[in-house]
């Protein structure tokens, strides 16, 4: 799973990469390699289902596109009808890859930020109320879980 993981991050990092310097692509391999070996992505007993991860991309992006046409919207508004807040939010994710991934979504969405991450809740900032419509109505939390799968229950 380490190799699978390191040739992701290699792949990750040539995409992303201005040069393909040997050098370069030296460093891209010797930093994935250590990444994968140090920091294992998936927690034991968990797996990752490959056609949710497929498909939440694409969703999380067009969450991501909605989000921010929202943000520009109060931006420009004369009056910057915003309600900054901080939510609390209870979770059912319990590994550190679940929670990871839904708190980087969560801040990867504009008006939104995670602050604070602990077993089984998260701190988020929201610029207004409609900001936490996905987090707080379950359907980023249930994209992520569907991602995830223990070992036990197949899909």
């Amino acid at each position: 799973m380490r190799f699978v993981t390191a040739a992701v991050l290699f792949a990750l990092w040539l995409s992303l990469s201005a040069t393909l310097s040997p050098a370069h692509v030296a460093v891209g391999a010797i930093i994935a390699g250590l990444v994968a070996w140090v920091n294992p992505v998936l927690p034991h007993k968990r797996r990752l289902s490959w056609l949710a991860a497929l498909a939440y991309g694409p969703w999380l992006f067009g969450r991501i596109l909605k989000s921010g046409v929202h943000v520009s919207r109060l931006i420009l508004h004369p009056s910057l009808p915003i309600s900054p807040r901080l939510v609390s939010h209870r979770t059912r994710l319990t590994s550190d890859g679940e929670l990871v991934v839904l708190g980087n979504s969560i801040t990867l969405t504009p008006g939104t930020i995670t602050v604070e991450v602990a077993p089984g809740q998260l701190v988020v900032h929201a610029i207004d109320e409609e900001s936490t419509e996905d987090l707080v109505g379950g359907a980023l939390e249930g994209k992520v879980a569907d991602m995830f799968r223990s070992e036990t229950s197949d899909s």
